[in-house]
């Protein structure tokens, strides 16, 4: 046990045994009295029982740690949706930290790193989204791969990067552009399914899901998931949607998918061939600063400026906390009106109270 050169290089090794295995170890440096420092650091290691938590973090790099959970957590546990975003995500993250060790990803390395991000332009809400996922894959190396013994995210604060909330809906011009423009686009579906989301407020995955053993015409209602939730739900149809599902009945693929809306193939739509349809649409339209899940939005602002109460726009859209839903609660006042008029009531009928009382004490001639 001890330090040693190699014939063929001036290098310092070390030897030594930890956890009843040899462990041979190269220190990185010529210098003897450098090495001799690295070596004690390791005795120490030894001594309090962490060098097999200082070795792990030291053999396996950030490109592992992400490639196996990509593979083995992402691709299983999350949302197709959310799986693909942390695949985006992780272009911005590999060109700081493809390379390193785990044990050299520390929480200065990864502040200087939200501070480029900044500073070169990324969104707050894109750098916080960056971080929560270099955040959990360590969680998962620490609790469940025994790769680190901590997570250096934890010790970065980045919770105030808070994403901006996005409050946008179709104005009855801008839908009637968007669905003059959408026709004959996707292979004549994209105008239907935009008529579908304005009036169900189904999401993307939704839509594109939707198959026809999960509508029952006769009932008026469609059944859907979301993979977010894994909850499943029951939608009521308008009269619109009706007439959208008995026209598409006569249009029905091919092959036995089933799927509403369907391809050239008879088969799903690929919702990355939707995006960039829907985002050239939006663009000929002349409709800014519009994404397709504004139209989820415009369901449920609608709803609200037409006087639904918040209880129900949350069962419509699914949401499992009505604190979800408050946030279109700002876009009709109108509809709380009713709460404060209580009051002018109650105002009036103390007047009358009061004024009887003294009309009382003057019939009878009492003062």
């Amino acid at each position: 046990m001890g330090l040693y050169r190699r014939p063929d290089s001036p290098i310092w090794w070390m030897s030594f045994t930890a956890n009843a295995k040899l462990y041979r170890k190269s220190t990185g440096t010529s210098e003897r009295k450098l090495a001799e420092k690295i070596f004690s650091k390791v005795q120490t290691y030894i001594i309090e029982g962490k060098w097999f938590e200082f070795d792990e973090a030291r053999q396996h790099t950030f490109d592992e740690m992400m490639e196996r959970y990509v593979k083995e957590y992402s691709s299983i546990h999350k949302a197709n949706s959310t799986h693909r975003k942390d695949l985006g995500l992780l272009k911005h993250l590999r060109p700081s930290f493809s390379g390193l060790a785990l044990n050299q990803i520390t929480p200065r390395i990864i502040s200087d790193y939200k501070t480029k991000r900044l500073t070169d332009g990324a969104s707050p809400a894109s750098v916080r989204n960056e971080l929560r996922l270099l955040s959990h894959a360590f969680n998962i190396a620490m609790k469940q791969w025994e790769w680190v013994k901590d997570n250096p995210v934890g010790k970065v604060n980045f919770k105030e990067l808070k994403a901006r909330s996005i409050d946008r809906w179709l104005t009855d011009e801008e839908e009637k552009r968007l669905l003059d423009v959408s026709e004959g686009r996707l292979s004549g579906q994209l105008k239907d399914i935009i008529i579908l989301a304005l009036n169900t407020g189904m999401s993307q995955e939704e839509i594109l899901k939707l198959k026809w053993n999960c509508i029952d015409l006769f009932r008026r209602v469609l059944t859907t998931m979301r993979e977010k939730t894994k909850r499943t739900r029951t939608i009521p149809v308008n009269n619109t949607t009706m007439e959208l599902l008995k026209r598409r009945m006569k249009i029905r693929p091919f092959n036995d998918s089933n799927f509403v809306f369907f391809n050239n193939a008879g088969n799903m739509i690929d919702a990355g061939k939707l995006k960039s349809v829907f985002i050239k649409t939006v663009k000929v339209a002349a409709i800014e600063n519009f994404r397709f899940h504004d139209l989820r939005h415009t369901f449920a602002t609608r709803l609200v400026q037409e006087g639904v109460d918040l209880y129900k726009v949350a069962k419509l859209l699914g949401h499992k906390d009505i604190s979800t839903t408050q946030r279109y609660a700002h876009h009709y006042p109108e509809s709380l009106r009713d709460g404060v008029e209580v009051l002018d009531h109650k105002s009036t009928k103390k007047n009358v109270q009061f004024h009887d009382f003294f009309t009382f004490r003057g019939v009878h001639g009492e003062s």
